[in-house]
C-alpha cells in the first residue's frame, strides 16, 4: 500500500517518477493566466490567518462546505475566522476522492511543510502552526511567490483599471514579472442597458475621452489597449457562455450601440450582433499587437438568484452549460484567419463533452508559421483535477501535439493555488511515463526531457514571449 502524498504521489512506474524529479519538479511556474490580486503583490500583505488566505473567497471550499450542510454565517457569513476554518477540517474527511483533498493538502504541505491530514482531530493544532508561520516575513505574499519559484503571473484586469499596483510591483524590483492581462468582458456586456452604461461611462473617464459613439468606443478601447502594453500586457482573456459569431453590419453595430447609450434595452438579436461586432474588434486588437487572446468558453453563472442577489457573483453558483459551441467558434476563428487578423489563440472548454470539439478545432486554423499557434487550454474550473487534465492531455495527444502544450495555469484567487503546477506535473509525467514503460513510445531521455520541460515551462514561456 503506497502512503498518501509521499514523494511519489501520482507516479506509478519509475519511469514517471524519473521524468517528475529530474526534468520537471524544479522548474520555474509560469502562472499565465489566474485573478490573484496585484494590490496584495504591491503591498506585500501579510494574511492574519488561514482562513483569510486560503477560505476567502475560494468557491470550491464554499460549495464543498454548503454541500457537507454548513450554513452560509459559518462560510461566508459573520462567523469568527477560527469557526469557518474549523467547518472546513471538519468537512475535508468528506471531500474524499474530490480533488479538494488532494488540493487542501498539497497546499499545507507547500508552503507550510505540514504533512499531517487536516480532520476535526489536527484543526487546532494545523491552524496554531499555519498562523505562526503565516505571521512572519517569510509568508508574506512576495516571498509565498517566492518560494512556490513563480517566474511570471498574468493577473485578469478590465480595460479601465489603473494598473497602478502593477507599475508599483515594477517600480518595487521585485524579480517575479507581474502582468496585467486584459479582459473586456464589460465592454461588449449590453444585456443590462444600466450596468453598460454606467462601464461605459467608468471607461471614458480612464481613456480620458468622451464617449457618444460606436466610434469613440473603440477609440477608448485602443488607448486603453495601447497603455495596457505599456505596462507589459502580452495577452486577453474573455469569460464567456458562447462564442459570438452573428453576422452584423458596422452600420448595425453604430445604431446598436447608440441606441443602447440612449438609455434603451435591445432585442436578443441586438445583443448577439453587438457582442458579435466586439468580439471581433478585440480580436482585431490583440492581433495588431500580437498578444495571445485566451477565451474561456462554457460557465452558466449566477444559477441561484437569491445568492446571487445575496452574495454576488464569483460565489460558487455557476456550473457547466450544455450550448453547442462549434458552428459560431469555427466562423469567428475562420473570419479572422481569413483577414489574416488571427493572433495566437488558447481556447478553454468547461464542458467536456466537448473535449474533442476543441481538439479537432485546433488543427483548422493552425497556420505554420507559429509551432502550437492555437492551444487547446489545460483543464479548467471543474476539470482542473486528475480526471479532467488526463482526458484532456489524452484528447490532444491523439487529435494534435502534446508536445506543443503550453501547459498549466492557475486561475485561481489564492496564493496558495501554485501547487496546482505541481499536481499537474505529476499527472504529466505519470501519464507519459505509463506509456513509455507499456512500451507505447520509446525511452528516448533527451525528447522525454524536451517534451517534459516544454509542457511544464518553456513551451509558455516561448509563447507569450515572457
Amino acid at each position: 500500500m503506497k502512503q498518501f502524498l509521499d514523494r511519489d504521489f501520482i507516479l506509478e512506474t519509475e519511469t514517471a517518477k524519473k521524468l517528475y524529479h529530474e526534468f520537471a519538479a524544479d522548474l520555474p511556474i509560469i502562472d499565465y493566466h489566474c485573478h490573484i490580486s496585484p494590490q496584495e503583490i504591491a503591498e506585500d500583505k501579510q494574511f492574519k490567518n488561514m482562513t483569510q488566505i486560503w477560505l476567502n473567497g475560494d468557491h470550491y471550499k464554499w460549495r464543498a462546505l454548503r454541500t457537507n450542510g454548513i450554513t452560509e454565517d459559518k462560510i461566508t457569513g459573520e462567523a469568527s475566522d477560527w469557526e469557518k476554518f474549523e467547518n472546513w477540517s471538519a468537512t475535508v474527511p468528506y471531500t474524499l476522492r474530490n480533488p479538494l483533498y488532494h488540493w487542501t493538502h498539497l497546499e499545507l504541505k507547500k508552503p507550510f511543510e505540514i504533512d499531517k491530514i487536516l480532520s476535526p482531530e489536527t484543526a487546532e493544532e494545523i491552524w496554531t502552526e499555519c498562523n505562526a508561520k503565516l505571521n512572519t516575513p517569510e509568508y508574506s505574499c512576495k516571498n509565498l511567490i517566492r518560494k512556490a519559484n513563480v517566474e511570471v503571473i498574468g493577473t485578469t484586469d478590465d480595460p479601465a483599471d489603473s494598473l497602478e499596483y502593477h507599475k508599483a510591483i515594477k517600480d518595487s524590483g521585485f524579480e517575479t514579472k507581474v502582468v496585467p492581462s486584459w479582459r473586456p468582458d464589460k465592454a461588449m456586456a449590453v444585456d443590462n442597458t444600466t450596468e453598460y452604461n454606467e462601464y461605459i461611462d467608468k471607461l471614458a473617464a480612464s481613456a480620458e475621452i468622451t464617449i457618444s459613439s460606436f466610434e469613440d468606443l473603440l477609440t477608448a478601447l485602443q488607448k486603453r489597449h495601447d497603455f495596457f502594453a505599456e505596462i507589459g500586457c502580452k495577452a486577453s482573456d474573455h469569460g464567456l457562455e458562447q462564442f459570438f459569431a452573428t453576422e452584423y453590419t458596422n452600420k448595425e453595430a453604430t445604431e446598436i450601440f447608440t441606441k443602447v447609450r440612449k438609455g434603451n434595452s435591445l432585442k436578443e438579436e441586438e445583443i448577439l450582433k453587438f457582442k458579435s461586432a466586439m468580439l471581433y474588434e478585440f480580436a482585431v486588437l490583440d492581433h495588431s499587437k500580437g498578444w495571445v487572446q485566451q477565451f474561456h468558453i462554457g460557465a452558466i453563472r449566477n444559477n441561484n438568484a437569491g445568492m446571487f442577489d445575496k452574495l454576488g457573483a464569483d460565489t460558487g453558483f455557476d456550473s457547466i452549460a450544455d450550448k453547442l459551441v462549434a458552428e459560431d467558434m469555427s466562423k469567428f476563428l475562420n473570419r479572422l484567419a481569413t483577414e489574416k487578423k488571427l493572433t495566437k489563440t488558447i481556447l478553454y472548454n468547461l464542458n467536456p463533452a466537448h473535449n474533442e470539439v476543441y481538439a479537432t478545432m485546433l488543427g483548422n486554423f493552425q497556420d505554420g508559421e507559429i509551432a502550437g499557434k492555437i492551444q487547446w487550454g489545460s483543464g479548467w474550473w471543474f476539470l482542473d483535477q486528475k480526471d479532467g487534465m488526463e482526458k484532456q492531455m489524452n484528447a490532444l495527444s491523439n487529435l494534435g501535439l502534446l508536445s506543443r502544450f503550453v501547459g498549466m495555469l492557475t486561475d485561481s484567487r489564492s496564493f496558495l493555488s501554485y501547487s496546482r503546477h505541481e499536481y499537474f506535473r505529476r499527472i504529466l509525467c505519470n501519464l507519459i511515463g505509463n506509456d513509455v514503460e507499456k512500451g507505447l513510445i520509446p525511452y528516448n531521455e533527451k525528447l522525454l526531457k524536451e517534451v517534459v520541460q516544454g509542457i511544464c515551462y518553456y513551451n509558455a514561456k516561448n509563447y507569450f514571449n515572457f
